[in-house]
């Protein structure tokens, strides 16, 4: 996955180098907060940090007598250090390095997310105010409803986007905690100040009780708002293949020149990236799963969590960027058929109306009851004949002898129905 992603910077976080760089980080906050107490001599930290260095393939060679990557990790530097390398790991257990650059990958990781969803946002809003007034059938049930506009569908999508990166923001935080309390979490051989004082210098929080680990609903939770995330892209993707299907032809997502749709069928243009969104989703959200079955651990550790954080933390952040940009490529790209849009609302001869006749009905005193019986059977008539509904309601006496014409035709003004569009844009945007 690493290997053929288009968006190098989240790829790149993920990478062994860059793992093993971030545990590196943290070796040395610890062996300069060490040297700040008085713990271990200053000028052996002066030769850790000058001769610290490390080869991904050493690791792996030594990995394969130890078993054990920590260890492996901390044998790669010694060889290069030398004698000062007895102060590296000094008072550590493995989780303490893990877990604390496991946040600094997950900020880093969660700050390239924020910055997918502003982009997004941006493009969500271009298109919002661009089709702020394209008259467009709302369905219900994948049916015919009332009058909307494409632009409300696409504000809907930016306040959904707004949540999101709130949410991320949250999960940001929630994320960026170390420890470095030991084994059981007990600081049976440092003073909790030197994780307090680590954590400061790599510009996290320190976790006010722990075990070996950091408590797993963290990452839970972080997890679960890129699904969230994921989902809302879904969404998204999911509307544009309604749209794009042949009998609504009402958006479609890009088709460049050159593009093929089907290796048997040529006139073929697929909803293919909107697809791709929509299947690649569910795997964030199965390892929000994931997540959730990482809580409970044995005691004050197992670790039967690590193998699987090794595959869901990387690739739901890399899945989450690489959806987020497809998904801003979607609607950027967007192609938009307004015409089609009021060709489709207008199929049923305003049959839609059908509920502020309703109410006009109601308004000159005819019971609802009574004016329900009197509009269903005009609007079934749509349905199994074909008829026109506003021809039907025209030369229905019951009808005309309630309203006038006047006040007909003002039931089938769509503007009234959409009279309030600019005060929802005004709630989500502002003036």
């Amino acid at each position: 996955m690493i290997e053929r992603y288009t968006r190098p910077a989240m790829g790149a976080i993920w990478m062994e180098q860059n793992r093993f760089q971030k545990w590196l980080d943290v070796e040395i906050a610890v062996c300069e907060v060490h040297a700040e107490m008085g713990t271990i001599p200053q000028d052996a930290v002066e030769v850790i940090k000058a001769k610290a260095a490390f080869s991904v393939d050493r690791i792996h060679e030594i990995e394969t007598l130890t078993r054990h990557d920590v260890i492996a990790f901390t044998t790669a530097l010694a060889e290069n250090i030398g004698d000062a390398a007895r102060f590296v790991h000094y008072g550590l257990t493995s989780s303490d390095v893990v877990d604390t650059a496991n946040a600094l990958l997950m900020r880093e990781a969660a700050q390239l997310i924020l910055e997918d969803l502003e982009k997004l946002g941006d493009a969500l809003k271009r298109r919002a105010l661009e089709h702020r007034h394209t008259l467009m059938i709302g369905r219900t049930h994948g049916v015919h409803a009332e009058p909307t506009t494409f632009g409300l569908v696409l504000a809907l999508y930016f306040a959904d986007n707004e949540r999101n990166k709130e949410r991320m923001r949250r999960a940001k935080e929630r994320i960026s905690y170390g420890k470095i309390s030991g084994a059981v979490g007990t600081f049976a051989h440092l003073d909790p100040e030197v994780e307090e004082r680590v954590c400061d210098k790599l510009g996290l929080h320190f976790a006010p009780i722990s075990t070996q680990v950091i408590q797993r609903d963290r990452y839970a939770e972080f997890l679960s708002t890129l699904a969230i995330i994921t989902a809302s892209l879904e969404k998204i993707a999911l509307e544009v293949r309604h749209l794009q299907r042949t009998e609504v032809r009402e958006a479609q997502e890009p088709f460049s020149s050159g593009q093929k749709g089907s290796s048997a069928m040529p006139h073929k243009r697929n909803p293919v990236t909107a697809e791709q969104i929509c299947g690649l989703a569910r795997i964030v959200r199965a390892n929000a799963q994931a997540g959730f079955e990482n809580i409970a651990l044995w005691h004050e550790r197992d670790i039967s969590h690590s193998s699987v954080e090794r595959v869901i933390l990387a690739d739901s952040c890399i899945l989450t960027d690489y959806l987020l940009n497809k998904t801003h490529w979607l609607i950027d790209g967007l192609v938009v058929n307004a015409e089609r849009m009021r060709y489709n609302f207008e199929s049923l001869g305003g049959v839609t109306a059908s509920g502020q006749l309703l109410l006009e009905l109601t308004r000159k005193g005819v019971t609802r009851e009574d004016a329900y019986a009197i509009v269903q059977p005009l609007a079934m008539r749509v349905w199994d004949a074909g008829a026109k509904f506003n021809e039907l309601v025209l030369q229905d006496e019951r009808v005309t002898a309630v309203l006038s014409p006047q006040e007909i035709a003002a039931v089938f003004d769509v503007q009234h129905q959409l009279r309030n569009v600019d005060k929802i844009f005004k709630r989500i945007f502002g003036s």
